[in-house]
């Protein structure tokens, strides 16, 4: 195996559980509006979400046109009306969820003393940043790299180069990508040249045309893939 030296890691649902932060949010957010959310309607959200998020990846949306048409769109199947309040008040509810994949916390605190951690995130710079405080992970990067700051987003190689000009001595043979996601993540990665991690905690079938280097399903495995003892530190 090579001897990785730099490792790039997605945010939510690979060191925090965006799933369950995201439930919350929801859920303290149709409580504001005095809206049953129901499990139809969650379903319907995360279907609309997704797809508008897989566009942004692809290019053909904004970050803003995002937040700004997934819950009107919502609202509207439903005949409810959105204002433009209502997705400021979603994120305003996301920001307090910080919880952790399981052994997240262990794992990069352990990595940090023998590589280099940087953040590659999508989505929104304050979000990210407060989560990432809150959760106690943000002092182990040297540095966070957020779509929202660079101009760029996963999985478009330019969102790549942005990052890999910024990380000191940066060598790609030796960087190594972990993450979620195939289409933003693992297709990014392969975009930009470096060898990538798929954590897929569902066992989720890889129907698509992007294969990564490395397939795990615990954050736990990546262990043994960058040879480093798992020892609980105390902290």
């Amino acid at each position: 195996m090579k001897p990785y030296r730099t490792l790039l890691f997605d945010v939510d649902n690979t060191i925090l559980d965006f799933t369950a932060a995201e439930k919350s949010a929801l859920r303290l957010l149709f409580e504001d509006q005095n809206i049953p959310l129901t499990d139809e309607v969650e379903s319907r959200y995360q279907t609309i979400n997704q797809g508008l998020w897989r566009a942004f990846e692809g290019g053909n949306m904004t970050r803003d046109e995002v937040m700004t048409t997934r819950f009107s769109a919502l609202f509207k199947e439903y005949g409810y009306e959105a204002d433009g309040v209502l997705d400021q008040k979603y994120r305003s509810f996301l920001e307090e969820g910080h919880q952790l994949m399981d052994g997240a916390f262990d794992l990069i605190t352990k990595l940090e003393q023998h590589f280099d951690l940087y953040i590659v995130t999508n989505g929104v710079s304050r979000t990210q940043y407060k989560r990432l405080r809150d959760s106690g992970l943000f002092p182990f990067f040297k540095d966070i790299f957020v779509s929202e700051d660079t101009g760029f987003q996963k999985p478009m190689k330019e969102y790549f180069d942005y990052v890999f000009e910024r990380i000191p001595h940066f060598s790609a043979e030796h960087t190594l990508l972990i993450g979620d996601s195939l289409t933003a993540d693992i297709k990014g990665g392969q975009l930009a040249g470096i060898d990538t991690c798929w954590l897929n905690p569902g066992m989720n079938v890889n129907d698509t045309e992007v294969v990564p280097t490395y397939h795990i399903r615990k954050l736990e495995e990546l262990y043994h893939i960058l040879k480093i003892e798992n020892t609980i530190i105390n902290c």
